[in-house]
């Protein structure tokens, strides 16, 4: 390959324009850690940033992205509960915000530290809002989202031997800000019993007309009860969890002796329901409550007489209404607690 004079000086003057910019590199590198370095704040400053660089390095098509970044992260939050006591309960974080085009990132961590910022303080929408409000201000976004996960215990007691213990229910605080619009919506998981209809009547079929023991099909269920709060009202986890209990009352028991497992299969057998039964049973509840606006009710019967489940969806309001949905959406309402 030939390489003409001019070429080489062009080469020469580059590298000598980029020795400016190292200061200097050994020729041998220490691989022990130095505990005694101090990063002082003129080190911090050089120290290179890529994730907030401009616009040049973005790989990819220069759109905007709606929520981008971070999920999962845990922390202790402290809960207050309906009877004036408080829980403290591991709570799974996610929070993103937009991202304009032209910007090639955001600082991951700015979420958390604005979220730590108020992880001390008990538990309410407020709380959440005012660290939606630093992160949206240290990461110079329109939009934001905040989600906060957890298993909230509530005690339940046994239907006829007074025995009590604890029910875990999945619940998501969400907090939505988009376009200066904000909502607050609660997601609910609840589980109960369904026993199928048409197979407690084929059941007492045989008994009746040829003295044929049968038993009808039963299985574990699953409500996710997503909620759009009013803004002027107030709503606690105990008062959802209450009115799933009146629309669909065979919840799944904690503390069982056998005078309760009787009474357990007779609620089922005064409560038959299809799926789409308790997808409306469970609107008609929420169409009540006047601290609820907006509701999507999403229920999954894991069947126990197929190897498929049965699955319904009803949604009130604009809030939840989409074209498509999730792909994994029903397999996440498998009970795991």
């Amino acid at each position: 390959m030939n390489i003409h004079n001019n070429d080489v000086n062009i080469m020469s003057d580059s590298l000598e324009e980029k020795g400016k910019e190292i200061k200097h590199v050994p020729t041998e590198l220490e691989n022990n850690y130095d505990s005694t370095f101090v990063a002082t704040e003129e080190y911090i400053k050089s120290l290179p940033d890529l994730q907030n660089g401009p616009a040049s390095l973005i790989k990819g098509a220069n759109k905007k992205i709606q929520y981008v970044g971070v999920s999962n992260f845990k922390l202790p939050i402290r809960y207050k509960a309906k009877n004036g006591g408080e829980l403290v309960i591991e709570t799974a974080v996610t929070g993103s915000v937009s991202l304009d085009a032209n910007k090639k990132g955001i600082n991951m961590s700015r979420i958390m530290r604005s979220f730590y910022k108020h992880a001390d303080t008990q538990f309410n929408f407020e709380v959440i809002e005012a660290a939606l409000d630093d992160y949206k201000l240290d990461l110079d976004s329109l939009d934001a989202r905040i989600q906060l996960g957890c298993s909230f215990p509530m005690k339940k007691k046994s239907l006829r031997s007074n025995l009590e213990g604890y029910q875990y229910y999945n619940v998501v605080f969400e907090l939505v800000d988009n376009l200066g619009v904000r909502s607050k919506i609660i997601h609910l998981d609840y589980v109960y019993s369904s026993t199928c209809p048409c197979s407690l009547e084929l059941s007492e079929h045989a008994r009746f007309e040829r003295s044929r023991l049968a038993t009808p099909h039963s299985q574990r269920s699953i409500a996710r009860i997503s909620a759009l709060l009013n803004p002027n009202q107030s709503v606690w986890i105990e008062d959802i969890v209450d009115l799933c209990r009146v629309a669909v009352p065979t919840e799944t028991q904690v503390m069982v002796k056998r005078e309760d497992e009787q009474a357990f299969a007779e609620l089922n057998a005064a409560n038959p329901i299809f799926v789409e039964d308790a997808a409306r049973l469970f609107c008609e509840q929420l169409e009540l409550c006047n601290s609820i606006t907006d509701f999507r009710v999403v229920v999954s019967h894991q069947e126990s007489l197929h190897s498929h489940d049965a699955i319904s969806v009803l949604t009130n309001g604009p809030t939840f209404v989409q074209t498509g949905l999730e792909p994994a959406l029903f397999k996440s309402l498998y009970h795991t607690n």
